[in-house]
């Protein structure tokens, strides 16, 4: 009865998809080798031969003939007359190869021998999913909420791998069922009472940088690289894109047709406002448009303390700063500088004129040269020296020189 016992555990670790014939072999010849060390006291003069596909093994043990009387250790010798009851012929000194019926051994030696198996497969078993999701972190899994618990939600994967999903990793809006699918990105892999533990977030700029490659071919090709993602998980996310070539706008690869493509995102993301924003080295520019929707009038630098004051008109300040300062906030992460916010007092706006006002005698790239190191008005641009302005345009001394001639003769 336990022979067929023993070959139901050898088809029950045959079904094991993660570990390999040759690992497999090795495990159950380590296992069989234990429980002789057990029973004989050493393993030495025994071969083990393990048939994974039968489901069968053969154990021979070898002993050298000595004469009736000088047996010293069993194991390793018999006597001439007990060798001649297995063949007549065998002499003095010759070795004597035969098979160790295993379940001779009794229950107990059984038993052993399948909890040892038991546990070195579960190590295998654990190894393999510690090395198996380490090399898949970043990566975003779905799985199905199988129990939720106030500090964490497990998940199974379709092996039915535990996976956890802690509160703190989850989109404030999330709120799921014991059965319900589940997408989330692998954030780390830890080793917690020798079993292997693995995390997961919905909340990490990983996930969301998952999501737009999944719905933008041109980010999974490499066309559109996400430069940058700052996240408020659940209200609003800032994600800088750049594409390598001219012919692709990349904001527009982003959203999509009507917005087709980031609605998918949205949805998933329980209706996160995403903001695309092409992204610049022009640090100014790149400022302007982080704090998209607001509309900035001008912008002053202060390179080493990574500062920038930020000029709007008094009613674009609180779109500019955002419900709970956090378009202004988000702002500051994606472009790496502290942003304040000032309006622009009333007086100075009345003498001030919109660059736009001098389309006739200014050619309009000469404008967007300015607009786009955020000069949008006449005083804007008269603030900066001529220095300054070569520095930060690619226009020419001389046409800055003309520029401001021009704007000048606006005030005088």
């Amino acid at each position: 009865m336990e022979n067929i016992n023993l070959i139901d555990t050898f088809s029950e670790f045959k079904e094991l998809k993660n570990i390999d014939r040759a690992t497999m072999v090795r495990v159950l010849e380590d296992s069989f080798r234990s429980v002789l060390v057990k029973i004989f006291g050493s393993d030495e003069n025994f071969d083990v031969i393990v048939n994974i596909d039968k489901g069968d093994f053969e154990i021979w043990r070898n002993r050298e003939v000595v004469p009736d009387g000088e047996v010293e250790d069993t194991n390793t010798q018999i006597s001439l007359s007990d060798a001649r009851k297995i063949d007549e012929d065998y002499e003095i000194g010759e070795e004597v190869v035969d098979e160790v019926n295993f379940h001779k051994f009794g229950r107990r030696a059984i038993l052993t021998l399948r909890q040892n198996l038991a546990g070195q497969i579960m190590e295998l078993e654990k190894d393999h999913l510690y090395s198996k999701y380490t090399e898949r972190i970043g990566d975003v899994v779905t799985g199905e909420v199988y129990q939720i618990w106030k500090r964490e939600m497990l998940i199974l994967d379709d092996e039915g791998n535990e996976l956890i999903l802690p509160r703190a990793e989850q989109i404030p809006g999330d709120f799921f069922r014991k059965g319900e699918t589940v997408r989330a990105v692998v954030i780390r892999v830890e080793m917690r009472n020798n079993t292997p533990l693995i995390i997961l977030s919905r909340t990490s700029p990983v996930f969301l940088e998952r999501l737009f490659e999944f719905e933008v071919p041109e980010i999974y090709d490499g066309l559109i690289t996400i430069k940058k993602i700052v996240r408020a998980p659940g209200e609003r996310a800032k994600v800088a894109v750049e594409s390598y070539d001219d012919r692709i706008d990349p904001v527009g690869a982003c959203v999509g047709m009507k917005g087709s493509r980031i609605h998918g995102i949205v949805r998933e993301l329980h209706n996160e406002n995403i903001d695309v924003i092409n992204y610049t080295a022009n640090t100014q520019l790149f400022i302007q448009r982080a704090l998209n929707p607001a509309k900035v009038s001008t912008i002053k630098l202060f390179e080493e303390e990574k500062r920038a004051d930020v000029y709007l008109q008094p009613e674009e300040v609180s779109l500019a700063i955002g419900k709970g300062g956090l378009n202004i906030r988000l702002a500051s992460q994606l472009t790496g500088y502290e942003i304040d916010v000032y309006r622009e007092t009333e007086d100075e706006d009345e003498e001030d004129v919109s660059l736009d006002e001098f389309s006739d005698e200014i050619e309009s790239w000469i404008l967007d040269e300015l607009k786009a190191i955020g000069c949008d008005t006449a005083k804007s641009v008269l603030d900066l020296t001529v220095e300054d302005l070569t520095k930060r345009t690619d226009l020419e001394e001389e046409t800055i020189r003309e520029v401001i001639n021009v704007l000048k003769a606006e005030f005088e």
